[in-house]
């Protein structure tokens, strides 16, 4: 080999050797980079964490801060829930006194009106039975005129029976005569259309009957027709 071939090879080893030391500075600056960024990231990450733990703290003291102001709250909502309480127990106290008030007036309605139709009852059964009277003195003089004879008779049997049972029904319907001879002058149940003067008979005392009275329950429907001893 020649001496400019020796030359030639010591350049390119040369070379070589510059190559590769330029390759090992670049690689160990690549992981000089590398290290660098790793360390910056975890810096990056330590930092981030440090201002989350920040914001939790800062997240955690409102809603401590907070619960002083929901007790308040608490407390305001149930006063308004005390206050509408109250005002429904008015509202209900207040309806609770007019449904009673209404019930007490249906209740004086309802006797008002049971004793009126009683009472209409009661006109309209006393207007018959004064009706009905005349019939009956009829019956009691036709009855009272037959001689013994007559009265045996099958006619005046029948009569007799009709008399009978028109004076059981009245019985039944609550119509009784009104006791006179012999009893003390009630101006209640009589009427005087005579005076007499009797030593016999006592003072104010009936001592003759001219028509029958009668009462319906405890209602005169007519006066017994008298005389009275003075």
């Amino acid at each position: 080999m020649g001496k400019k071939d020796k030359k030639n090879s010591r350049e390119e080893t040369i070379q070589k050797l510059k190559g590769l030391k330029e390759a090992a500075e670049k690689e160990k600056e690549a992981k000089k980079a590398e290290a660098a960024e790793k360390e910056k990231a975890a810096e990056a990450a330590k930092e981030e964490k440090t201002e989350e733990k920040a914001a939790d703290t800062a997240e955690a003291k409102p809603e401590t801060e907070a619960q002083p102001a929901a007790a308040e709250g608490s407390e305001a909502a149930a006063d308004d829930t005390a206050g509408v309480s109250d005002k429904a127990k008015a509202k209900i106290d207040e309806l609770n006194d007019k449904v009673m008030r209404q019930m007490a007036e249906f209740e004086n309605y309802r006797k008002r009106t049971e004793k009126e139709k009683q009472s209409m009852f009661e006109v309209g059964a006393k207007s018959v039975i004064e009706k009905l009277l005349p019939v009956v003195d009829n019956f009691e003089r036709g009855l009272s005129s037959l001689s013994e004879e007559e009265a045996q008779g099958a006619f005046a049997k029948g009569i007799e029976m009709v008399y009978k049972q028109l004076m059981e029904e009245l019985s039944k319907l609550e119509v009784k005569p009104i006791e006179a001879v012999g009893k003390e002058f009630d101006p209640n149940l009589h009427n005087a259309v005579m005076h007499v003067e009797d030593e016999e008979a006592g003072e104010n005392t009936v001592v003759e009957e001219f028509q029958k009275g009668y009462t319906y329950r405890d209602a005169v429907v007519r006066h017994s027709m008298v005389k009275v001893a003075n």
